[in-house]
């Protein structure tokens, strides 16, 4: 990475050494942010017979770490260029959120591009956040195509593009997460494993490298949605890859292309490193944080959370551990789907098209099949598909996994045909 000039109050310093810029960019936010808590988590301790802390990146005044890189990024912009007109910025929710309060705070216009897929709460926040300096454009299914678009307007109107993490800058202030875990590190103590979510690579750039200047030990577990594996894929190929479908529900890390700049960092791991964190697992995970820690997660802050879950025992077992959390905003209008995700991935709800004869008594009869711990959480007839028989459309949920099993031997000894459609994808989406 090249040399960087960083702007501390007025005065231009020039820095040659990675960890000195990030000090110098940490300086900077003091005025605005001040340090997240790196918060010992007895209950994740507990289960997985470790010691974990979270670096509560979700108790930022945005609810992210984003404007982190942001605010710097701004700040920078206008000690070169104090008349500069225009930000903008393209973004999923939580950089819009940072750029937004960083124009608010400097006091200029930006315009934010976001999916049209963005969830409601995020628009609603940063719309709060730059009020009335920042306009929002709802573009595209997304982020590529907000990017796309942001890149256009900005061409076309001389405005400024705040990248979301492709840039020295913003790297920079991502990384200031790591100078905060080094300083805040319980004397005594040295971490075994720092677990990173990556969406562009700006974070884990960021403190990885921060890290590995300081001459920090700590392993690095870098975590991505199973189904937006950019870097991974760009770790197996030895080059940038852009993946041509990208599923947008961990709408805070779905990037279909690691950034260019985040990569030349992380092209040292390998993709042994990556963890791949399945959709419905992270809903478990948010489901289990709020209803027992009490903590509100998006699902791209519970991606290192639920990396634990996902890792070799051996790497986590007796280890002490940062899970980084990188947002809380979470839109509740989400909630019902990632409750539902949630249960179906611990084995507590499934789905079933059954076939009951169509005589008296028949649905009394196969509600005597459920156990007591089994509930009936939907129920619908599909249609009358023969003379003798009537399909049905039927959810259950029960207290443990193993239930199901009893309930399926109770199905074969009965005299209805039923057939499990919990993880067959093209009839469940159709029909559920």
């Amino acid at each position: 990475m090249s040399r960087t000039s960083i702007s501390i109050t007025g005065k231009v310093i020039h820095v040659g050494q990675f960890a000195d810029d990030v000090s110098k960019i940490h300086e900077l936010l003091s005025g605005v942010l001040e340090p997240t808590p790196l918060q010992y988590s007895q209950y994740l301790s507990d289960l997985h017979q470790a010691d974990i802390w979270l670096k509560r990146e979700d108790l930022t005044p945005v609810r992210s770490y984003k404007v982190r890189g942001a605010y710097a990024f701004i700040h920078q912009a206008l000690d070169k260029d104090p008349d500069c007109a225009l930000f903008v910025c393209s973004s999923a929710g939580n950089h819009a959120q940072g750029f937004a309060f960083a124009c608010r705070h400097f006091g200029k216009p930006g315009i934010v591009f976001m999916p049209l897929t963005t969830p409601q709460q995020k628009i609603q926040k940063t719309r709060s956040f730059g009020a009335p300096l920042v306009d929002i454009k709802l573009i595209g299914d997304g982020f590529d195509a907000a990017n796309k678009a942001a890149l256009e307007y900005c061409a076309k109107n001389n405005g400024l593009m705040v990248p979301p993490f492709d840039h020295e800058t913003i790297i920079l202030g991502q990384a200031t997460v790591g100078k905060e875990i080094a300083e805040q590190t319980p004397e005594g103590t040295d971490w075994d494993r720092l677990i990173l979510p990556v969406g562009g690579g700006g974070l884990s750039a960021g403190v990885s490298r921060y890290f590995s200047e300081k001459s920090l030990t700590a392993k690095f577990s870098l975590v991505e949605p199973e189904n937006a594996p950019s870097l991974h894929n760009s770790l197996q190929a030895k080059e940038r890859v852009r993946l041509d479908l990208v599923d947008n529900f961990v709408d805070g890390a779905a990037v279909a292309q690691i950034g260019a700049e985040n990569f030349k960092q992380l092209s040292t791991f390998a993709p042994e490193d990556v963890v791949l964190a399945p959709t419905d697992g992270v809903c478990a995970t948010m489901i289990d944080m709020l209803n027992i820690e009490g903590i509100v997660l998006e699902p791209a802050g519970a991606l290192a959370i639920d990396a634990l879950n996902r890792l070799p025992m051996e790497q986590v077992k007796g280890k002490k551990i940062v899970c980084v959390v990188s947002g809380g905003n979470f839109d509740f209008e989400r909630l019902p789907e990632v409750k539902e995700r949630a249960l179906k991935f611990s084995g507590l709800k499934k789905y079933y098209v059954i076939q009951l004869p169509q005589r008296p008594g028949a649905l009394k009869d196969f509600l005597s099949l459920l156990g007591p711990d089994d509930d009936i959480a939907r129920f619908e007839y599909l249609k009358k598909s023969a003379r003798n028989f009537g399909s049905v459309l039927i959810g259950i949920e029960t207290k443990q996994p193993e239930n199901f099993q009893t309930l399926h031997d109770s199905f074969d000894r009965s005299d209805i045909r039923w057939e499990d459609i919990t993880d067959n994808e093209a009839i469940a989406n159709f029909v559920i």
